[in-house]
């Protein structure tokens, strides 16, 4: 029997962290800018702190069980091996909803961009091209992956970087410097805490990148160490960056008069740049959807590995990884199909049921941290009850009220994913006279 190839464990620290924030893409924050400051009422800046104070500790419970159990499946493994094999089953098929539907989403928002720029070409041209070129990378492997991102990025940061310059050069220029001294993009009198929780509740969608640098654990060089260090780096790093984003954006344009929400944040470039920083702020866009699309296609491709290595699904093809470029190939281009997806399903949809799968995923990394704690008690490990019970039952909370919260639609649509992921379990336990298949590192 032929020896089973290995993923490539070549990623450091700071190549994690690197992907994770490629994987959240920070200047997304200025593309749903508007939005946020309508679900809010103007008070942007203080639903990305009330979501990251809120993620922090999600993001706490993934390093937890990261440290714990390396592996590519992420919620999947650590739900596998915490609370029981059958649980771990369902969550890993709620999250691939989740991530097969990410490259669809982050494809969709380039070619809205790009077709608005160039009208004569049609959608479909930019989103095929757009699939294409990712699925090309992430099959040549994650070395060439982590240095297109590493590229991207850069540019990014520098749109980042103007960004910030430019804005606050314009608020000291018209209003003086005290102009920044100021809490009313984070709370207004006026406006009940209800509004900005229900702004935060849409801004937690953007922090899914902490969730994606746990996919990374085998090709980690030290996923122990580095794993657990780089998902709470990232939340952090995302948290402050969307949060002083926010801020300046809301003192620049305080009214948001334009009728087109989507297109807040290149308004507010246009006014504090003019028409080169606003054409620089849309390339630094489409950019940015291009290195999350790198990023995401990537772990939804090792997710179906996880899977495939565990037997839940066919491992022959799932679990196959190419000699040459060390990278599974198969479910690369299976994401990158599903990312089609795009011709025909509209923003709100796509986001919508990937919000459900985020939400059950984040949920249960909190849960499985809380049965790791109850299952160590009275045993040789002693584990802080703070830090391992009563953070991860807020973290929990917080998500479950988050899952709730979602659009009837998507909740409709995200239990029948689940129906037909628990018709599945039956049948390949057999009625669960048998456990599911056991996981290959244990």
């Amino acid at each position: 029997m032929a020896e089973r190839v290995e993923l490539d464990r070549s990623q450091g620290l700071w190549h994690l962290v690197l992907f994770g924030l490629a994987f959240t893409a920070p200047l997304v924050v200025l593309m749903t800018f508007g939005i946020l400051d309508r679900a809010s009422e103007g008070t942007a800046a203080g639903a990305y702190l009330l979501a990251t104070a809120a993620i922090f500790l999600t993001a706490l419970s993934y390093a937890r069980m990261a440290g714990l159990h390396v592996g590519t499946g992420s919620a999947y493994t650590y739900v596998r091996r915490s609370v029981s094999p059958h649980a771990g089953f369902l969550v890993g098929w709620s999250i691939l909803l989740d991530y097969l539907l990410l490259p669809m989403m982050t494809s969709l928002l380039a070619a809205v961009y790009l077709t608005a720029s160039f009208p004569e070409i049609p959608k479909a041209v930019f989103v095929i091209a757009f699939l294409a070129l990712t699925t090309a990378i992430n099959i040549l492997g994650i070395r060439v992956a982590a240095r297109a991102n590493g590229l991207l990025m850069l540019v990014q940061g520098l749109v980042l970087a103007a960004f910030f310059v430019l804005a606050i050069r314009y608020l000291v220029a018209l209003h003086g410097a005290q102009t920044l001294e100021t809490v009313t993009p984070f709370f207004r009198a006026d406006v009940p805490m209800s509004l900005t929780a229900k702004g935060a509740a849409l801004a937690a969608l953007s922090f899914l990148g902490f969730d994606a640098v746990s996919t990374l654990s085998e090709e980690a060089r030290n996923p122990e160490r580095d794993v657990p260090r780089a998902i709470v780096l990232v939340a952090v790093i995302v948290g402050i960056i969307f949060v002083g984003a926010a801020f300046v954006a809301q003192l620049v344009d305080p009214d948001l008069v334009i009728k087109d929400a989507a297109s807040a944040g290149l308004s507010v470039a246009g006014k504090i740049g003019g028409d080169i920083y606003a054409t620089t702020f849309l390339v630094g866009m489409v950019l940015t959807q291009f290195a999350a699309g790198i990023s995401i296609q990537a772990s939804a491709a090792r997710l179906l590995y996880a899977m495939g290595g565990d037997g839940v699904l066919p491992g022959r093809i799932f679990a196959y990884v190419n000699e040459r470029t060390r990278t599974p190939v198969f479910n690369v281009v299976l994401s990158g199909a599903a990312g089609l997806l795009a011709l025909v399903l509209s923003e709100e949809k796509g986001a919508s049921l990937i919000n459900f799968g985020a939400f059950v995923a984040f949920t249960s990394v909190n849960v499985s941290v809380i049965a790791t704690w109850v299952r160590s008690r009275g045993s040789d490990t002693s584990r802080n009850p703070v830090t391992w019970l009563v953070l991860p039952l807020m973290g929990a909370a917080f998500t479950i009220w988050l899952l709730v919260s979602l659009e009837s639609d998507a909740k409709i649509v995200g239990l029948v994913w689940i129906s037909i992921g628990f018709v599945y379990l039956l049948w390949l336990t057999r009625g669960f006279r048998r456990p599911p298949p056991s996981l290959a590192q244990e």
